[in-house]
């Protein structure tokens, strides 16, 4: 289990690579690429702020939760911060299990609980001023669908 919080780029591949390495028992490997989308087309950079050692901390107890829920033989999250331009790379997501189920469900999970409440802010920064990403109910939405007990694979 590995978790980067960073402002450098990184090299998807080459992570991918490493990750899917090992592992006799591991059947599924799921990785995730999210990049910075500009929606309203007049975006130069996306701005992203967080608290150095408590974003870490945060992000560790969620790897861990779906560690355990889905009985993962690995987990990856990476996350930048700092200034990144639409169309770079903003966070990587990637999980190995013994099953896809349990591979897909677990960074399903990682990846709405990074969207919704990992402690970032988000600024969206272009000629015409900035603002401040606010959160979409349907981020919301999708976090609340895994407090469900019934929803984990680890007898899959």
């Amino acid at each position: 289990m590995r978790v980067r919080v960073q402002a450098e780029p990184f090299d998807h591949g080459a992570e991918c690579a490493r990750f899917g390495q090992g592992g006799r028992d591991v059947g599924a490997v799921v990785t995730f690429l999210g990049v910075v989308r500009d929606d309203s087309g007049a975006m130069e950079r996306m701005e992203i702020e967080h608290y150095p050692g408590m974003t870490e901390r945060a992000i560790s107890g969620i790897v861990a939760e779906a560690m355990a829920r889905w009985s993962l033989a690995d987990a990856l999250v990476i996350h930048r911060h700092g200034a990144l331009k639409p169309g770079e790379s903003i966070m990587m997501v990637a999980t190995a299990a013994r099953h896809r189920v349990a591979a897909f469900e677990a960074a399903e999970f990682l990846m709405d609980y990074l969207k919704s409440r990992a402690p970032f802010w988000k600024k969206e920064v272009g000629a015409g001023g900035a603002d401040w990403v606010a959160a979409k109910d349907e981020d919301e939405g999708a976090l609340v669908r895994w407090s469900d007990p019934l929803l984990k694979s680890n007898d899959v």
